[in-house]
This record gives C-alpha cells, structure tokens and sequence, in this order.
C-alpha cells in the first residue's frame, strides 16, 4: 500500500535526497550537469525549501510504502490568485517508477484541490521530459509552451498543462 504523507520542514533532507537521486537519471539526457546542478542548488537548498513551505504556502507530500520514501510532491492552491491548484514538483525515485506512486500523488493532488474548491490543476514540464505521456494519461492537455529564463544562462523549455476539475 503506497501512503501519502504531508511533509514540513523537518523533511526537507529526505527531499532533498530524493530529488537529488531523481534529477540526475530524468535530465541527464535534456539538460548539461552544469544545469542539473544549478537547479537543484536552486530549487532544493534547505533555504530554498524552507521559503517554499514557510513563506510561499507550497504544501508537500511523500509517498510513502513498506516504511520507504520513494517520492514527493509539491502543490500550491490559488495559484495565481485563481481557484487553480498548480504542481511545482513531482519526482519518483528511478528504482520505483512504473509501480503506481506518480499515479497515486496524482490523486492526492486532485483530491486536495477539490477539498480546496480549486476549478483545475497545472503544471509545467520540460518538452523533452518522457513523463509527458504520463500527464496526458492522467487527463492533462498541453494549453501552452513557455521559457522561462531561471539566471545564469538557463532557460526552462516548458509546455504547460492543465486539468479541469
């Protein structure tokens, strides 16, 4: 049984754990080291969790089976100040992707934004990601492509997709 957790900042090294084991083998082949290492310092610095959980209100979730963390994922409700739920981060480690978990904090998402009265849920992926497949088959449409310049020289190369709830 896969079990999702609410996590705080007391989690923020096994997120960090699992996004660092996760980065690596889904954006070696799209993005150069110096990119990966980049966003992650970025993205997943203790300091810059914390702001996520603390200051942003973003709301993370492990999931969890047989005692392990296998993923997460990070959801803000309003986004935009709409009644839009968007999925900043969703990772799987390699060792247990295709077992049911990214399908399951689907769910989750869906369910807490529906208890939030939120109207849809978006997201944004990287148009080399593999997991696009995944999305459509969760019922998400690509709306819109987007760059967005994140410093340093780095571009995020993204379609955005979206759910009506």
């Amino acid at each position: 049984m896969i079990l999702v957790e609410k996590a705080s900042v007391e989690d923020i090294s096994l997120i960090q754990k699992i996004a660092h084991t996760t980065w690596y083998p889904t954006f070696k082949d799209i993005l150069s080291e110096q990119q990966i290492e980049y966003m992650l310092e970025m993205m997943y610095s203790t300091s810059s969790l914390k702001e996520q959980i603390e200051v942003k209100n973003h709301v993370f979730f492990i999931a969890k089976q047989g005692g392990l963390s296998l993923g997460f994922m990070s959801i803000e409700l309003n986004y935009n100040h709409k009644p839009k739920t968007k999925i900043h981060k969703i990772y799987i480690l390699p060792t247990a992707q295709g077992k049911g978990i990214g399908n399951v904090l689907m769910q989750k998402a869906e369910e807490f934004a529906l208890e939030h009265k939120q109207d849809s849920i978006t997201l944004n992926v990287n148009r080399f990601n593999n997991a696009i497949g995944f999305y459509q088959k969760q019922g998400y449409q690509n709306i819109r492509t987007e760059n967005i310049d994140i410093g340093k020289g780095y571009v995020m190369e993204d379609y955005v997709f979206e759910k009506p709830l």
